[in-house]
């Protein structure tokens, strides 16, 4: 994941944070998760998913060094930046991607008015088209971390209630849990609030899966940005209503033009 993704990511998750949490952060990490752990329960998450994945679990130091580096200006220009995300390679790989996934990528955009070349554009940015880097540090952990971490601890408070909320409906297994340094899981990187509010299960196996289902992962980016506004068969470069659409995708205006250009390139233009 891009620096300027996960800057994008957390404010995302402003807007999905549950609130009135207990749990006061920094102190005693321990008390910290105990006091999380009642407030959780309260909220309806079963003392075995808790157990399971709070038990033992303890700060990481790692995660809150690279948080406190993200903060900044970033400053490359969108020429520089599209140049080092719009690869040759990669046009070749989305549009070998666009083919295999033909039928599926079809149905999406029947349901969702998403055209194929937005999602696979995403897609490929993201995570390589699911082949890449999704993040190798476990979602728990990370969160537990952030949530103690007094600088905004409601915010990550919320996403840790939305992991376990993902593990208790049987989405994902704790094994599984694997994400990048703010929590994002899967092919898209969704954020585990973004994962409840927009997660489609679209191969129909009564899960929603954003690790392993290409069908689940296109299909529940779809719905985030219809559900955002997205129309169908208009434009989607900047000034667009589309491209306001995908705001909630990625709040950063250069993101959101490479998106736009790898779609365009994808679509042979």
């Amino acid at each position: 994941m891009t620096v300027i993704r996960l800057l994008a990511a957390l404010l995302l998750s402003i807007s999905f944070a549950p609130s009135a949490f207990a749990a006061r952060c920094g102190g005693n990490f321990q008390n910290f998760i105990a006091d999380f752990s009642r407030d959780a329960a309260a909220k309806g998450i079963s003392q075995d998913v808790l157990s399971a994945a709070l038990g033992g679990v303890a700060p990481d130091p790692a995660v809150l060094a690279f948080d406190r580096r993200q903060h900044g200006t970033f400053s490359m220009s969108f020429e520089r930046y599209a140049s080092t995300r719009v690869s040759a390679g990669r046009i070749r790989t989305g549009t070998a991607m666009l083919q295999r996934h033909a039928a599926l990528l079809s149905r999406i955009e029947q349901r969702f008015s998403v055209p194929p070349q937005i999602l696979v554009a995403i897609w490929g940015l993201e995570t390589d088209f699911g082949s890449g880097d999704m993040g190798r540090l476990p979602v728990i952990r990370t969160l537990a971390t952030l949530a103690f971490d007094c600088r905004r601890s409601e915010l990550f408070q919320g996403e840790l209630l939305a992991a376990l909320q993902i593990v208790q409906r049987g989405d994902l297994p704790l094994r599984d849990m694997i994400g990048a340094y703010a929590g994002e899981i899967g092919q898209t990187q969704f954020l585990p609030s973004s994962y409840i509010k927009y997660g489609v299960d679209f191969d129909g196996d009564g899960r929603v899966n954003l690790r392993h289902s290409v069908a689940d992962v296109l299909a529940s980016t779809a719905n985030l940005l219809k559900t955002n506004g997205w129309k169908a068969g208009g434009d989607y470069h900047e000034g667009s209503a589309n491209f306001d659409a995908m705001h909630e995708w990625n709040h950063a205006t250069i993101y959101r033009k490479t998106i736009a250009l790898f779609a365009d390139r994808l679509s042979g233009q």
